[in-house]
């Protein structure tokens, strides 16, 4: 599928991989530590590491000769995908924690808690807002050209309501 969040999904819609890099954002490198962590069974474990491997999310780092031993260190790719696991954090939070937050988001030097969203890099306003719409991009292909015209000039926005049946 052309589509970028499906693309995406191909690579980490599986639990275990986005709880796989979720650690790997907490410092975990090694086999038994994300075993240990997460309770996955090992064939489970070594088929997302070597997916995500696969995927160019985490490297593969020799740490041990004998026995042969080796540790998952995040890649570039690996990395950006930390804004992803915040926006989940945060919407997990607000969504799926009846008894309230177990986990937040909180700046370094004040300890304040905060609640992320997505800017635009350049202006820093929210993407969320009417002033923004999805277009196709250089690559797109003729369908997803005409799915999006179909769509006309409506805006990508967070309070858009649901169609009335």
């Amino acid at each position: 599928m052309p589509c970028p969040i499906a693309r995406s999904l191909e690579r980490v819609g599986e639990w275990w991989s986005i709880l796989i890099l979720r650690d790997a954002f907490y410092g975990l490198t090694r086999f038994d530590e994300f075993q240990r962590n997460l309770g996955v069974a090992p064939n489970i474990l070594t088929r997302r590491l070597n997916a995500l491997v696969a995927s160019g999310l985490l490297e593969r780092r020799r740490y041990q000769d004998r026995p042969a031993r080796y540790e998952y260190v995040l890649t570039e790719r690996g990395r950006d995908f930390h804004p992803v696991l915040l926006a989940l954090l945060a919407w997990g939070n607000k969504h799926f924690a009846p008894e309230g937050a177990v986990i937040q988001i909180a700046r370094a030097d004040t300890g304040l808690t905060v609640d992320p969203v997505v800017v635009d890099r350049a202006s820093g306003e929210r993407l969320a807002g009417p002033n923004f719409r999805v277009v196709p991009g250089p690559a797109a292909s003729e369908a997803v050209r005409a799915r999006l015209a179909a769509r006309g000039d409506r805006p990508f926005r967070r309070d858009a309501e649901a169609p009335a049946t």
